[in-house]
């Protein structure tokens, strides 16, 4: 009979890296030894608010008084439509969340258009800033139906004809 031998092993050591900052800070890519990176709220709210623009269905961006206010600065000359109206943004030093206010065009599915939305959004933040979103938040609050900037036009056309044949 023979006895089993054991053999002990002893865990080598992992080496230590030279420079331990490059390693602390590799879950970003905002910061590096050389130095940080920071991205302002706006920036991420601009970057949010294009992506949000790029997806089809959406109408606008806001609630009812952004909205008027936002018509009346594009009409002045040189005044342009916000890319931020509509958008909020919080951000930290690696992650970002989006709240969006938006109106929706009447007849689009409002949950694929949220997923379009958010894909959209986030693909965009991340890929720009290299921040990590944490989360899009939408709000819909109104919806467009094609038929509400016609009242306008008809004001400006009798209501009727005055004589069915002539």
């Amino acid at each position: 009979m023979s006895t089993p031998t054991t053999t002990s092993t002893t865990p080598t050591p992992t080496p230590t890296p030279a420079h331990s900052a490059v390693t602390a800070t590799a879950g970003s890519r905002l910061e590096s030894a050389q130095g940080k990176t920071t991205i302002s709220d706006a920036v991420v709210a601009k970057v949010a608010g294009i992506a949000a623009r790029e997806v089809p269905g959406v109408y606008g961006f806001g609630g009812g008084a952004a909205r008027a206010f936002g018509a009346i600065t594009e009409r002045i000359p040189g005044g342009r439509a916000s890319n931020t109206q509509g958008v909020s943004v919080e951000v930290g030093e690696r992650q970002a969340a989006v709240d969006l206010t938006i109106v929706v065009e009447y007849g689009v599915a409002i949950a694929d258009l949220a997923r379009a939305i958010r894909r959209n959004v986030i693909g965009a933040i991340e890929q720009m800033t290299g921040l990590e979103v944490v989360e899009v938040n939408i709000n819909v609050v109104d919806l467009f139906v094609p038929s509400d900037d016609d009242d306008q036009d008809q004001d400006q056309a009798p209501a009727r004809p005055t004589h069915r044949v002539q």
